[in-house]
């Protein structure tokens, strides 16, 4: 993965017993500098775009899709918002069966709970939206025959919770294109080290582990 490849590095007192002496360092990547899309390009319609996951596609066949990239999957995940990429990528049509199965058993198909359907007055404006979660005997007058009143529940079975679920995890929200390389140099930025007692250069800092002592 590319994001590890611009992760800057430190230098930590080696912890190893056979070390030379306390001047010994293992050179690791800084997991904690970390980047994060700019706040003010967060919500911008300017710098990202909508994009539908489609069934199966994987972060990194996404980078490629709009990057040209597969190893800048991470831009994908970042972008998104994605903190829990298990929890957070939608499942492929499979995977969700088979998790709802899994977790419902034979009630799988049971009623979960009831939503409105749409209804409309005789002009054909909506009277009343889909969608609205309500009791299954929920009813309304008729727009049609004040009257009469109607019922337009219908019943959401526990797959279909969790296939909802799932899909709305499809539509993300990905940096565009043509700002890739803006949000390229703007993370290098953040990744260079300012100078202090502890740099060495741009990519590097050095520190002690305070926990090692000399052997004697």
């Amino acid at each position: 993965m590319s994001y590890f490849r611009e992760l800057p590095n430190i230098d930590y007192q080696s912890p190893l017993s056979s070390r030379a002496s306390s001047r010994d360092y293992v050179e690791v990547k800084n997991l904690f500098r970390r980047v994060k899309l700019r706040d003010d390009l967060k919500g911008s319609i300017t710098y990202l775009q909508n994009y539908y996951v489609r069934d199966g596609f994987r972060p990194d066949q996404v980078a490629l899709d709009l990057y040209g990239q597969s190893d800048l999957d991470w831009i994908v995940i970042h972008s998104a918002g994605i903190v829990n990429i298990r929890d957070e990528w939608p499942l492929t049509s499979k995977e969700i069966y088979d998790y709802s199965l899994n977790k419902y058993g034979n009630d799988l198909n049971q009623i979960k709970y009831y939503v409105t359907k749409e209804v409309k007055d005789s002009s054909g404006n909506v009277y009343l939206p889909e969608g609205k979660v309500v009791d299954s005997d929920f009813t309304i007058p008729d727009p049609s025959s004040p009257t009469a009143t109607l019922n337009p529940v219908g019943g959401v079975t526990n797959y279909e919770y969790e296939a909802k679920i799932n899909e709305d995890k499809r539509n993300i929200t990905v940096l565009r294109p043509s700002y890739k390389n803006i949000f390229l140099l703007d993370m290098r930025k953040i990744m260079t080290y300012s100078k202090s007692s502890q740099y060495v250069n741009g990519n590097l800092v050095r520190t002690e582990n305070t926990r090692n002592t000399d052997p004697n």
